[in-house]
């Protein structure tokens, strides 16, 4: 599926190939481990994997999508393996778990991540998807470098008690434990979820193999706030998809 967006210099689709696929793991390398080499998982069989590339064709941004039918089927995506998801057990809509989002480290335009976005809305809008959700990564696995970015969350952000995802990992860091003392800033990714009413859970896992911490993010796409939510159909709307 082709997706482009015709007023900027930016295409998004899906992986089609081996050869394209081959391409988003080694972009997720780089910008997770910041090194050459191909990030892959048993779970990317399993997802379709968007690609946002540029007017020469160039991969500058990639993200996978893992699709389920409904909230019992959402354990079984890349978040299960880490939360424990049984709150969702009971949502009849669609849902879809947003992983390994990221943009190339020499790609700063705005316009990247406006078209991945913009693809997802008429993804959410054709499937009548009511859930986003992930884990967002953050960079370190020291907690207490987010300290005030964490009592931010807590204070505002903390999702409903019936959805919040239980313990499953043992590497875990109670929001609330952290330190109050960093200063570092939240992701580019969380506060995007944020800004269209987004929420977290209340807990940090740590991947000492990616050497990040991540913690579980998601959005009903009914509390989208209705000015953010025009803005992001008109957006979409610029997506002509065959």
């Amino acid at each position: 599926m082709t997706i482009p967006l015709q007023q900027a210099c930016y295409r998004a689709r899906f992986a089609t190939s081996e050869a394209d696929l081959l391409a988003c793991q080694q972009l997720r390398h780089l910008c997770f481990f910041g090194h050459p080499g191909r990030d892959a998982d048993k779970f990317d069989v399993d997802c379709r994997h968007l690609m946002v590339t540029d007017v020469a064709g160039h991969l500058v941004a990639t993200l996978r999508l893992f699709e389920a039918a409904n909230g019992a089927q959402a354990a079984a995506g890349y978040a299960g393996q880490h939360y424990d998801l049984s709150g969702f057990a009971q949502m009849t809509r669609p849902m879809i778990e947003i992983g390994r989002f990221c943009v190339a480290p020499d790609v700063m335009h705005a316009d990247v991540s406006r078209t991945a976005w913009a693809a997802l809305a008429r993804l959410v809008d054709a499937g009548n998807v009511g859930m986003l959700f992930g884990c967002t990564s953050l960079t370190g696995t020291d907690p207490a470098r987010y300290g005030q970015a964490m009592q931010c969350l807590i204070r505002n952000h903390l999702g409903p008690r019936e959805y919040l995802p239980g313990i499953k990992s043992s590497n875990v860091t109670k929001l609330s434990d952290v330190p109050v003392t960093g200063t570092h800033p939240l992701p580019p990714l969380m506060r995007s979820y944020l800004a269209m009413g987004g929420w977290v859970g209340d807990h940090l896992v740590t991947d000492p193999r990616m050497k990040t911490m991540h913690v579980f993010t998601c959005l009903d796409v009914d509390a989208v706030p209705p000015a953010r939510a025009r803005a992001l159909r008109t957006l979409a709307q610029a997506l002509a998809l065959p």
